[in-house]
């Protein structure tokens, strides 16, 4: 059965039950209350016809009912009673709406209380049939009881004005109930718009799929409304707010959990942000921030979603350094082709010595550059980089030296291998490409020099490129700046300044004599717990 139908049937079967309730504990009071009323005033008339003097001396006459009988049904005439019997202590009537009854004796059986000297309301059965009556006591001039008044109302009568108001009660109920019945077929289309159209099962196997995607999004999702009460967090959220994963932050405001938010900027304006960097707690974090709006309501809320940007730029160097091993890898491969094609040439020329003294050169210089990298440089990782920058300079026909004078090998273990690989890669990389770009042209020279003694891990870059211009000294860090055209530009040195900020270094460059730019980095076997990452010198060359 459909959401709608179950929402229509409840309601209606809700208000039929209401309805049919109060409607007949109504009914129950109203015809309580109009006996009660109908009885106490049977009663008032009793007593009052019983204290008065007429009456009382008319039973010391010979024929009392000759006085009594006017008065009686003058009375009974006024108040619309059905009947008011006057009659003495035996009970023998001296008035009666018949007067052939006259002179009889009073029935019902509930005399006994009033001849006690109490004024009773009861109901019993006449001689005009069941009724509601009240009934007082005659009393004589010495105190004592000397007839009794009855004053009645049909039971038949009372039902039929109580007959009159069971219908008004049955008509309004039954409009109420229409009423009802179009307001749930109202309602139920309203919530069935709301949930756009969906069922239960589906709302419940919706939430369950969107709590498992939530959950397991590498990224934090924080979800708050209009007036900044948090609605939802996910995990991971919790995780970068350096809360427990129990913590429930949900009904809380946002201010209270992140201080420096936007989300208010974007609720009021209505407009999405996108790659902003913001600090939360001790975490650097790239935060996207996306208004909810709802068709007819506008704006309802946010949603902001961040990740830690130390992943971000460790998700980059990764590919970076995937990159780097794939352009090491195509430049040996094109160099041993030329190679093999200049060793094919040689030996069909029969030039054999010629041959034999290339290929004795070649593996020497090989041999010797890999020999000095396996002495000084072990770490694989570095190591393995630097093979494939010598490899990638010869194929630009770059001279890439280290200095001799290197020496890598007391590295602490606790530094991280892929933030050296970040700096020097990099730092590699825009070397080369600055003396590409119109530097010492009869002789592009790039120098590395890598020293681990003393309490610091010093690197320095030298290269005779074109410079840095002194006017984008200050941005040459900025990710995204870089004065050389093409898409992609402007990451590396912001990769190797945050490598170093993370490893508690810091980094410097300045002119080279020569022509280009020398780039330092300076890295502690020890680093302090603050991460610190300084530029510093005399801008030559944008890298």
């Amino acid at each position: 059965m459909r959401l709608q139908t179950k929402l229509i049937l409840i309601i209606c079967s809700l208000l039929v039950f209401i309805i049919v309730s109060l409607g007949g504990i109504f009914y129950y009071l109203m015809t309580s209350a109009l006996e009660d009323q109908i009885g106490t005033r049977a009663l008032k008339v009793a007593e009052t016809v019983a204290s008065m003097p007429e009456i009382r001396h008319a039973f010391q006459l010979n024929d009392p009912s000759a006085v009594i009988q006017p008065i009686a049904e003058t009375v009974r005439e006024k108040i619309d009673a059905e009947y008011i019997v006057v009659g003495n202590r035996e009970g023998i009537r001296y008035s009666h709406p018949l007067p052939d009854r006259i002179g009889k004796e009073m029935v019902g059986g509930d005399n006994g209380p009033v001849l006690a000297g109490q004024s009773i309301i009861s109901k019993a059965i006449g001689s005009l049939g069941p009724s509601l009556r009240g009934k007082a006591p005659v009393f004589g001039d010495n105190g004592q009881v000397i007839g009794i008044v009855s004053v009645g109302f049909l039971t038949e009568d009372i039902a039929l004005i109580t007959t009159a108001y069971q219908t008004r009660i049955e008509m309004i109920s039954l409009i109420v109930l229409i009423i009802g019945l179009v307001g749930s077929v109202l309602i139920a289309h309203n919530v069935r718009r709301s949930i756009h159209g969906l069922e239960p099962k589906e709302i419940g196997a919706l939430y369950t799929e969107k709590k498992a995607i939530l959950e397991s999004i590498r990224e934090g999702i924080i979800a708050v409304n209009r007036e900044g009460i948090i609605t939802m967090a996910n995990r991971y959220a919790l995780q970068l707010l350096q809360l427990p994963v129990t913590a429930k932050i949900t009904g809380r405001h946002i201010e209270d959990i992140i201080p420096n938010t936007r989300l208010y900027e974007v609720v009021r304006s209505g407009k999405a942000e996108f790659d902003h960097e913001m600090l939360i707690g001790d975490h650097e974090v790239i935060v996207n921030r996306v208004p909810i709006i709802e068709r007819k309501l506008g704006v309802t809320g946010a949603v902001s979603s961040f990740r830690s940007k130390s992943e971000l730029y460790q998700l980059a160097e990764e590919l970076s350094q995937v990159k780097r091993f794939a352009e090491a890898l195509r430049a040996q491969t094109h160099e041993f082709s030329n190679k093999l094609y200049v060793i094919s040439g040689l030996i069909q020329l029969e030039s054999y010595q010629e041959a034999v003294e290339l290929i004795s050169r070649e593996a020497d210089v090989h041999q010797n550059w890999v020999q000095f990298i396996m002495r000084e440089i072990p770490d694989p990782m570095i190591g393995g980089l630097l093979i494939g920058k010598f490899n990638h300079a010869q194929e630009l026909k770059i001279t890439f030296e280290i200095d001799h004078e290197s020496s890598f090998s007391d590295i602490p273990a606790q530094i991280d291998r892929n933030m050296l690989v970040t700096i020097i890669g990099n730092l590699v990389d825009n070397a080369m490409e600055a003396v590409l770009a119109g530097g010492d042209q009869t002789e592009p020279y790039v120098k590395l020099f890598l020293t681990d003694l003393g309490e610091d891990l010093i690197i320095e870059c030298e290269d005779r490129g074109v410079g840095i211009p002194e006017e984008t000294s200050m941005a040459v860090f900025e990710k995204g700046f870089s004065t050389k055209e093409g898409e992609h530009r402007g990451i590396g040195l912001a990769l190797v300044q945050h490598a170093v900020g993370k490893l508690s270094g810091y980094i410097t460059f300045h002119k080279n004599p020569a022509g280009g730019t020398i780039f330092t980095v300076a890295i502690p076997k020890i680093p302090d717990l603050k991460e610190r990452s300084l530029s510093y010198g005399t801008p030559e060359s944008n890298r």
